[in-house]
């Protein structure tokens, strides 16, 4: 479980502080919750993401356990080095917008024909309740050659999910290698 502090000041300087001694702020809300402002050790916090099983992580900060989902995050342009983290609580039965990574799978026609394949959209934003979101979207990619494409309307339906990007949207494709 990540552990995390709450941040008293919330201004400029505050936040210069504590990004000085490693942290990384974070701002944690829900449906019907009181915004926490909260702060987690920068290493800490990128390998529980890297290592997480599901979609949702568990937090600890103040006291309060609670399941959280990343919902978006800021990097420096630079250096790509986390600035800011938003999280929601992953409130069971409150029907909310999630963001799955879309994983593609088998071998494509394409790779041998000196293609690449391009995913276009590596995260899909769907609509459901926590506990019928899946870990991720698996694509199958096995039939696709060079110049062939993935529509989102091509994609399996996942019951109890709706996709709220267009249909006519490009998942990914099988690209020529330059």
């Amino acid at each position: 479980m990540l552990e995390g502090i709450i941040r008293e000041s919330i201004g400029k300087k505050g936040t210069k502080a504590l990004r000085r001694d490693g942290y990384l702020i974070a701002n944690i809300y829900g449906k019907g919750l009181e915004n926490i402002h909260a702060a987690f050790k920068e290493n800490e916090y990128i390998r529980t993401v890297r290592n997480k099983d599901t979609l949702a992580f568990a937090v600890s900060v103040g006291g309060k356990k609670m399941n959280v989902v990343v919902q978006s995050y800021e990097a420096h342009p630079v250096t790509a080095k986390l600035l800011h983290v938003d999280l929601m609580v992953a409130q069971s039965g409150v029907v909310t917008h999630y963001h799955i990574p879309v994983v593609p799978q088998g071998d494509a026609i394409g790779l041998k024909n000196k293609g690449l394949i391009h995913v276009s959209k590596p995260r899909l934003r769907v609509k459901a309740a926590i506990e019928n979101v899946p870990n991720a979207i698996f694509v199958d990619v096995a039939k696709m050659d060079v110049g062939d494409s993935k529509l989102l309307r091509d994609i399996a339906k996942i019951p109890n999910i709706t996709f709220t990007d267009a249909d006519r949207v490009s998942v990914l494709s099988v690209i020529k290698a330059k």
